[in-house]
């Protein structure tokens, strides 16, 4: 079937999860979307990920 939603899911590896949370946190002037749309994916996405302590960046 030809347009069927999903069939070219991105996988991404843990490394690539960090750095794009830490591109979101480290750049005060850049909002989620803007990253989300940088890398054809979901807002929602990366706030799931910003909460998962294996991805969220360490704050010092």
């Amino acid at each position: 079937m030809a347009g069927k939603k999903g069939l070219n899911k991105q996988v991404w590896s843990d490394d690539e999860k960090r750095t794009i949370c830490a591109q979101q946190t480290l750049t005060p002037s850049v909002s989620v979307a803007q990253v989300a749309r940088r890398y054809f994916m979901s807002a929602k996405l990366i706030f799931k990920w910003l909460k998962d302590p294996r991805f969220a960046p360490v704050e010092s």
